[in-house]
């Protein structure tokens, strides 16, 4: 029979990636997730039965122990945004991966790979880089074999990053963002997904590695690359730190009072926190190199995914060939 992964969070923006490249290795796939009925888009990854997704509770052990039983490795690419609520930072980036840990261990796992992120560290200025670290150490206490992987920020069709700033460069003239000399190394998706199955596969050595791709650039040069790709002349204007604060704190009133029910996608205060440190590989540290991938360029992916923020959309180098034509 087949080997088979347990991902945690597997239907997420990574752990998709995860899934799909761990079934074209043959493996059985076990996508854990919190609502299994809105991740069926999982299974076409394999043949049928080969990729499932499963209901899991990652704050309760039995309902982690449930999904793990069997498997061969286990994957943690939960995380969250969220200060508040039942799955809040502690919940989900503190305790859980270290219960998912603890568990494989217990279970005889044979490899695991935990997904961090680049500013993990317990003085960091934001909770959820505290949280990150509080995870990273339980994970390397109860599974000292764990492969833990720590990209900067990720971009690929499903980001959160360069959609978020394409839906907005739509709206007006000015584009306005907080701390626009923050630094950043964005790494490509399927990259990291290819770490992770390394990692599985037990072709990594166990230990942490920084995930970034081959461009650093300020959080400015960023949004003029993606105004560039998205054709559309925009001012990219950094906004003063009082300005934001008092913006986010607003953002996260609004979700306050609402109970949750209108969740603060802008700007949170914990994020403002977390752009005022770069978020880029240190010098020091193991990454692509040692696993033996090449990671991608930005300019190799964004425009495979960002064409629909265009005047034009889809129909924009149609246009562009047009006017060729009449100008011969």
């Amino acid at each position: 029979m087949s080997k088979l992964v347990t991902i945690y969070g597997g239907a997420g923006f990574v752990g998709r990636y995860i899934a799909r490249r761990m079934a074209k290795q043959g493996w059985r796939v076990r996508v854990a997730c919190r609502r299994p009925n809105e991740a069926l888009f999982v299974k076409p990854y394999g043949v049928p039965g080969q990729v499932e997704p499963v209901f899991c509770n990652i704050r309760d052990d039995a309902s982690v122990r449930a999904v793990m039983q069997g498997a061969d490795a286990v994957v943690n690419c939960v995380g969250t945004f969220s200060r508040g609520g039942k799955n809040n930072f502690a919940a989900v980036q503190a305790e859980a991966p270290g219960r998912i840990a603890r568990i494989a261990a217990e279970t005889g796992v044979g490899q695991m790979v935990h997904i961090s992120a680049i500013g993990a560290a317990i003085d960091a200025p934001s909770i959820y880089g505290r949280t990150k670290a509080e995870g990273e150490a339980a994970v390397k206490a109860a599974f000292p074999g764990a492969v833990i992987l720590r990209p900067s920020v990720i971009f690929g069709t499903e980001d959160g990053f360069f959609n978020r700033f394409g839906t907005m460069a739509q709206l007006g003239p000015v584009l306005p963002v907080a701390k626009a000399g923050t630094k950043f190394q964005p790494v490509y998706v399927d990259d990291v997904a290819q770490a992770a199955v390394k990692g599985i596969l037990g072709q990594a050595a166990p230990g942490t590695y920084e995930l970034g791709g081959p461009e650093v650039a300020s959080f400015r040069d960023l949004m003029t690359k993606m105004l560039g790709v998205i054709q559309r002349k925009r001012l990219v204007l950094n906004v003063p730190t009082f300005i934001m604060k008092v913006m986010a704190f607003g953002f996260d009133m609004v979700e306050a009072v609402t109970l949750g029910l209108v969740t603060n996608k802008m700007l949170t205060r914990d994020q403002l926190n977390s752009l005022g440190v770069d978020n880029v590989v240190a010098p020091d540290a193991k990454g692509f190199a040692e696993l033996g991938i090449q990671p991608a360029a930005m300019d190799a992916v964004l425009p495979e995914y960002l064409w629909r923020f265009r005047p034009s959309g889809q129909y924009a180098a149609v246009k562009a060939s047009a006017k060729n034509l009449k100008k011969a």
